[in-house]
């Protein structure tokens, strides 16, 4: 598991190969990963958007934006927890992700970013 706090938001990242296949003659690499949100801190925040950035093997970067997390913009109060999982499809079988959750302060109506740390996606038979 990877972990990295920020402002007192903790977040944890596993991941999980889950198979390849063809699609379009293209051999496709499927990832799951499962993030937890922790608020370690004394404020309530809401996480409003997300923002990832993919590094695949021997492909340019890609980024991905977008509004909330699988269709919700939870709000977490000191001590609460949000998990999730999400996933990717590559085109190749190693890659990295990182990126920021852009989160707002209820008691200072400050907007900060929240990084998720690098993780990677490895399909397990190419590290044998």
């Amino acid at each position: 598991m990877i972990q990295q706090i920020t402002a007192g938001i903790k977040v944890s990242v596993q991941t999980k190969f889950e198979g390849s296949f063809l699609k379009e003659n293209i051999l496709n690499y499927a990832f799951k990963y499962y993030i937890t949100i922790e608020n370690q801190s004394k404020h309530v925040v809401q996480l409003l958007t997300r923002h990832w950035k993919i590094n695949e093997a021997i492909i340019r970067p890609s980024y991905i934006n977008g509004v909330g997390i699988v269709g919700k913009k939870p709000i977490l109060k000191p001590g609460d927890i949000h998990k999730y999982q999400s996933g990717s499809l590559l085109t190749s079988p190693m890659a990295v992700m990182s990126g920021i959750f852009t989160m707002i302060n209820f008691s200072t109506a400050q907007r900060f970013n929240v990084h998720i740390p690098y993780f990677k996606l490895n399909a397990p038979h190419i590290l044998n």
